[in-house]
């Protein structure tokens, strides 16, 4: 299978892959919910439902090394795939994404795709997270080095966790301790926290990342249903700020630099 830029597969591909997306995003609520119940009873469930730092931290010391760099590795490199193949293949869209969605790395998208690519290396490694992921694609990081970069930085992630967690392993065994003395109030106030997400993630409307991740699944069933290639927005439509343009990442846009580098990918060689 060859893949090509800007131009999403079968319509049935897309859709598995935004699913995965959901399932992950669903898997890691339910994680920061159950960790009151988890954290000392089942902390392999924890990192699998939920790896970010704190409950790495929270786990390391109870679990074994194969199974503690095995789940964590596994859960945390899941979905970073498949935001690259979306920001591949939804470039320009991705690109728009991120000026709204990020106040982190929207400026990086508006000060130009050519001093991202700059960042993008060490930006891969430390926090391969899903805006990264699929800004690197859209601004033509190649898939081989998107790989590279990506696991490897995952591995210095958990090793770094885990030499942390042995030295202070009294004052996290006190935090474990404490949650699990007041299980029932951690819970409620998980629930809250969780609860609070999703109000702030619909209450985005169209720049939050579940819309943005439909709309892409629904033009692209417009795609493959006949009714010709899905086209960017135009700078008036709001799935794309009218800065995109002026600042040279619109569709009517030239790259400054020619995009041969990063045309197409073959799967596993990039």
């Amino acid at each position: 299978m060859r893949l090509e830029r800007g131009n999403p597969p079968h319509k049935f591909v897309v859709r598995i892959l935004i699913g995965l997306v959901l399932l992950s995003q669903a898997a890691a609520m339910i994680g920061d919910l159950a960790l009151a119940e988890f954290v000392d009873r089942h902390p392999a469930w924890l990192i699998a439902l939920n790896p970010r730092n704190r409950n790495l931290a929270l786990a390391t010391n109870q679990l074994d090394a194969v199974t503690y760099y095995g789940i964590g590795f596994a859960r945390l490199v899941a979905s970073d795939p498949v935001y690259y193949l979306l920001g591949f293949w939804y470039g320009e869209r991705a690109l728009a994404w991120v000026r709204r969605r990020s106040r982190t790395y929207g400026p990086l998208v508006d000060d130009g795709e050519r001093f991202f690519r700059r960042a993008s290396y060490p930006l891969i490694f430390a926090a391969p997270n899903n805006v990264i992921c699929a800004l690197s694609a859209a601004t033509g990081v190649r898939l081989r080095t998107f790989i590279a970069l990506n696991l490897s930085g995952t591995v210095a992630r958990l090793y770094i966790v885990r030499r942390l967690g042995e030295q202070f392993q009294s004052p996290i065994q006190s935090v474990i301790d404490f949650i699990a003395e007041y299980r029932v109030p951690v819970l409620i106030a998980s629930a809250v926290l969780v609860a609070w997400s999703l109000y702030t993630e619909f209450r985005g409307g169209e720049d939050s990342e579940f819309h943005t991740l439909t709309d892409l699944a629904r033009d692209d069933a417009d795609r493959n249903d006949g009714e010709g290639p899905a086209q960017d927005p135009s700078p008036d439509s709001p799935d794309l700020d009218r800065a995109g343009s002026a600042n040279g990442l619109g569709p009517e846009a030239t790259d400054p630099e020619p995009r041969s580098a990063a045309p197409s990918v073959d799967d596993g060689n990039g």
